[in-house]
């Protein structure tokens, strides 16, 4: 099973603040915690090589706390030194 380091996962979070305005532009659905989360989501999809079996089941309408419970799902058991993460997806993007 593929594992994370929290500089790495800390990496894609800021890659994603960086295009943060071009995501959004592309992906109009949704409000923006929801989409940063969504690509933050398919981000470590694929970072981690996950197959179908792995993937997270969101049911019902998605938003920003499917998102977030799609993220801990994939995160669990996939973290080197079980680092916290919780603090970047409260503070993801914030610009002050």
């Amino acid at each position: 099973m593929t594992k994370i380091r929290e500089e790495n996962f800390a990496r894609i979070v800021e890659g994603i603040c960086e295009d943060k305005e071009l995501i959004i532009r592309h992906n109009p659905i949704g409000t923006d915690e929801e989409i940063l989360l969504w690509m933050l989501l398919n981000s470590l999809t694929s970072y981690l090589s996950l197959g179908e079996s792995e993937m997270p089941q969101l049911t019902g309408k998605t938003n920003a706390d499917g998102y977030r419970e799609g993220i801990r799902f994939v995160l669990d058991d996939r973290r080197e030194n079980d680092f916290h993460f919780d603090h970047y997806l409260d503070n993801m993007c914030d610009e002050n």
